[in-house]
């Protein structure tokens, strides 16, 4: 593949996640304006790599079939970054996360519903994991692919995977845990990234990705919802006083 055309689209899908949440949620919250830009941003970065696949590498579409397994690696890494991410919550959620001012976040976006939840969540689990590897470990992955070598593209990859996160974050949780989450991300999407270039299939990453938003979900149902029976562990980070 040329070179610089895989930089031209690289340049061209990178910043358009970020520019669409910066816009929805910080230059224009709550406005016709910003939901626009940000459906346009969506619009965009999913029509690219087919528009870039048809007309500027001349290649034929895909359903990425996943002929060479890797469902069993795909399970196994979901389930233990999901464990990870539980044991890390309930050890360190109460001193990384102000709950009543996420609660009251989400419910500024209309999230904080039992049913608009679920709905919510089935749409980040079902359909937009799988866009997500769509986009960023495909085409992305095979545009650093002509850049560099296989697992510094996955580097690269999940560093590209990572920037719109932590936008978004940022609006629902502080600088730390912005961090320390961000770190998942980036950890997740180099894991993700691995496996499609090692199984040339989207599909085991996608089945990763999805046992841990599932996760992440159930994690968010407890915090909103307050299920009594969700436990954290408190910790007290001050020094005792004499």
């Amino acid at each position: 593949m040329n070179q610089k055309k895989a930089i031209i689209a690289l340049c061209l899908l990178v910043p358009v996640p970020s520019i669409g949440v910066i816009a929805a949620m910080i230059i224009f919250p709550d406005s016709t304006l910003g939901s626009l830009i940000f459906g346009a941003s969506k619009l965009w970065v999913f029509a690219l790599p087919i528009f870039w696949l048809k007309f500027v590498e001349k290649g034929t579409i895909s359903l990425s079939p996943p002929k060479n397994g890797g469902f069993g690696i795909g399970l196994l890494s979901g389930l233990l970054i999901s464990v990870l991410i539980l044991v890390g919550y309930l050890i360190f959620g109460n001193f990384l996360i102000d709950s009543q001012f996420l609660v009251k976040k989400l419910t500024e976006v209309g999230l904080a519903s039992r049913g608009v939840y679920i709905a919510g969540a089935a749409y980040w689990i079902l359909i937009n994991s799988v866009l997500e590897e769509y986009l960023w470990r495909w085409f992305c992955v095979k545009q650093c692919r002509a850049l560099m070598g296989p697992y510094p593209a996955a580097i690269c990859s999940a560093l590209f995977f990572t920037l719109h996160h932590i936008v978004a974050m940022s609006i629902y949780l502080g600088p730390v845990a912005v961090f320390l989450c961000s770190a998942g991300v980036f950890i997740g999407g180099a894991i993700w990234s691995a496996m499609y270039i090692r199984y040339r299939s989207i599909w085991p990453g996608y089945l990763s990705h999805a046992i841990v938003d599932l996760c992440i979900f159930g994690i968010g149902a407890a915090i909103i919802f307050g299920y009594p029976n969700f436990p954290t562990f408190k910790f007290n980070f001050n020094s005792p006083s004499n």
